[in-house]
Parts: structure tokens; C-alpha cells; sequence
């Protein structure tokens, strides 16, 4: 029997990083690639559309973004606004989709004469700036907004960006182990300390403003605005840990599941309270996998969904997105209970009568 595997959704062009799903539309969003290094490997953000098809979830390339020299390594999404992680700084990015007005015929007859003689001459001026939209009759475009740089180690990088609750803030973490969080869309700081002895790995913004982080120290803390609330240390407070490597990443909107990537490329999905696993492939990637993401309860979210309970997109340094399916389990609808219920207790009333006449 062969290894189970994980249909590929889309294959980019350059290594992806980041992974961010924008339910209202059912956008995909991917990022990554190669650096400033000069390989030939591009860097950019892919919009990609998500649709139901004959059944099946699939994806397609709606518009390209060209981040030129910087490869985004991580994302953070609020409405129509992106927060990139590109080497030591943060980049802020506006996207707006809307459908192009029809136009007359001698306008299309216009545009399909004019169509040979652009090619020989120079490229529109949405191409110059590395941006592509991949659909007709649809107007998409992506605005740079503000950038600031957020880590100042001695090797800078942005490890993890996240906005609040109301999108009025944004909180960085980086190799310098501080947190810096910033106005949005000013990118103003606003507040700055230090976290961890260290890479900060992870963070987390809670409805009530306070902040829990995670460092390469292996302490967990949580915090309301620079002040530790409390922390849990794992050499201290919890099992001993092996020299595996791990990666743990993203919780459903819900709370239901857990999913989870690994740096040696396997993908999992869990009950997030049992952490019982309801599905698993081993190496789905083959490699590290750099990012995952759950497909939204809410917008456009169930209609994708289908019959499935619940789906997990995960992305890897082979340049891959790929789709984790879990089928919807079987449950006995409450109605069927009850009626078993009121049958049983006939039955049993019926028996009592039987063995001992007069019982009722």
C-alpha cells in the first residue's frame, strides 16, 4: 500500500513562507522566495482565488506581486490589509479586487489592434512593477503602503508580525528577542521591551490587549503591555523534550482543531482540546514545513468547505501549497437519540409488564 499523500493545490515559483486565507473572497495568500541573492528566483505575494469545482477545492493564480529583492517570511492579515515580514523590516500592503467595467465594441476592437503592437513595444505599466493579474474581466491591485524596520540584531529578521483584535495595532518579534508594537496604519511606535533572551519564536495578540510570546529560550510569558503577567518555562514547568525537532503552528478560528507542520514535512490535524489526531500524512513536503493555515469558518469558508469538516492548507520551502482534507466525521443526529431514547424506555415498560403482570 502506498504512502498517503496530499493533492498539491499550487506550485509557486520560488520558495513559500507564508500562508494567509482572506475568507470574505476566498483569496488564498502565499509568499516567499529566494532573497536578495542573485539565483534567478523571484520574490513575491500570490493571490491566489479559491473555487469549488466539480466538487473539489481548487485554486488559481489571480494576481502576482512583485516584492523585488525581499522574500516575505512572514504575514499577518487584517481585512484588506497585508503585514509582511521581509528580512528586518515590515511592510505594509493594501489589495483590492473589483470587476473592470464592460467596455463598447469599438474600444475591444481597439485594444485587440493595439494588442501586437504593445508586445513589440513596452510593457504595460503594471508588468514594469513585477504586478500581474491572471483573470479577465477582474481589476486587482496591490498598494505598498508604510515599511519600518522592526528588528535591530546583529543579523536582523522579522520572525512573526501580528495585528489586534481591532486592527489598530501591529506587534513584531525578531531575532533581537523584542517585542515593538506599532500604529496602523502609521506604523508609529508605540511600545517596545524586551521578551526573551533571544529569537522570539512566536506571539500573540488577545482580545483584552495582552500579549503572550514564545522564545528560542523556551519560555512562554504573557504579558499586558510591558509588564510579565506570567510565564511558564518548559525545562521547569514541562515534559522533557528530546532533541527532535518540532514546529507547531495554527489553531482554527473556532478552536476546534490544531494544525500542525513539522520541519521534516509531515502535516496533522488535531482535536485542539483531546489533542486526539484525526489525520496525518508523513512528509507531505519532503521538507520543512514553513507555514499552515485553516480555511475560515466564516465568508465564503462552509460554501468552500463543502462536505468537509474541516480543511488545512500547508506550505513548504519546495515551493508548494497543498490541501489537507478532513472528511466529516459521523455523528448520530440528536432527533435519531431521542427517538432511541423513548423507544427504549417503551420496551422497557413493556418487559416490566410482561414479567410482572399488574406492574402498572
Amino acid at each position: 500500500m502506498g504512502r498517503r499523500r496530499a493533492p498539491e493545490l499550487y506550485r509557486a515559483p520560488f520558495p513559500l513562507y507564508a500562508l494567509q486565507v482572506e475568507p470574505s473572497a476566498g483569496l488564498l495568500i502565499a509568499a516567499g522566495g529566494g532573497g536578495a541573492a542573485k539565483t534567478g528566483i523571484k520574490n513575491g505575494v500570490h493571490f491566489l482565488q479559491l473555487e469549488r469545482i466539480h466538487g473539489h477545492l481548487s485554486a488559481s493564480l489571480l494576481h502576482s506581486h512583485d516584492t523585488e529583492t525581499r522574500a516575505t517570511m512572514n504575514l499577518a492579515l487584517a481585512g484588506n490589509i497585508l503585514a509582511a515580514g521581509q528580512d528586518a523590516r515590515c511592510q505594509l500592503l493594501r489589495f483590492q479586487t473589483q470587476q473592470q467595467k464592460g467596455k463598447n465594441k469599438a474600444e475591444k476592437a481597439a485594444s485587440k489592434e493595439q494588442g501586437p503592437r504593445q508586445r513589440k513595444g513596452a510593457a504595460p505599466a503594471e508588468k514594469k512593477s513585477g504586478a500581474e493579474t491572471h483573470q479577465e474581466g477582474l481589476e486587482f491591485s496591490v498598494e505598498n503602503l508604510q515599511a519600518v524596520q522592526t528588528d535591530f540584531s546583529p543579523d536582523p529578521l522579522q520572525k512573526v508580525v501580528r495585528f489586534s483584535h481591532d486592527a489598530t495595532l501591529l506587534a513584531t518579534g525578531g531575532t533581537d528577542g523584542y517585542v515593538r508594537v506599532w500604529k496602523v496604519p502609521t506604523l508609529e511606535k508605540v511600545l517596545e521591551f524586551r521578551a526573551h533572551e533571544g529569537e522570539i519564536e512566536d506571539l500573540a495578540v488577545g482580545p483584552d490587549g495582552k500579549l503572550v510570546t514564545v522564545g528560542r529560550d523556551l519560555k512562554a510569558s504573557v504579558w499586558q503591555k510591558d509588564q510579565l503577567v506570567t510565564q511558564l518555562h518548559w525545562q521547569e514547568n514541562g515534559p522533557t523534550f528530546s532533541n527532535t525537532p518540532y514546529r507547531y503552528q495554527a489553531c482554527s478560528e473556532s478552536g476546534t482543531f490544531l494544525g500542525l507542520g513539522t520541519v521534516t514535512g509531515s502535516v496533522a490535524i488535531y482535536i485542539a482540546f483531546s489533542l486526539q489526531r484525526l489525520y496525518y500524512v508523513k512528509e507531505a513536503h519532503g521538507i520543512v514545513v514553513t507555514d499552515v493555515a485553516f480555511l475560515p469558518e466564516k465568508g465564503r469558508g462552509p460554501e468552500l468547505l463543502g462536505s468537509h469538516e474541516t480543511a488545512l492548507f500547508s506550505v513548504a520551502v519546495d515551493s508548494r501549497c497543498q490541501l489537507h482534507l478532513l472528511p466529516s466525521r459521523r455523528s448520530v443526529p440528536v432527533w435519531l437519540l431521542l427517538l432511541l431514547c423513548v423507544g427504549l424506555i417503551v420496551m422497557t415498560i413493556l418487559l416490566l409488564q410482561s414479567a410482572f403482570p399488574g406492574f402498572l
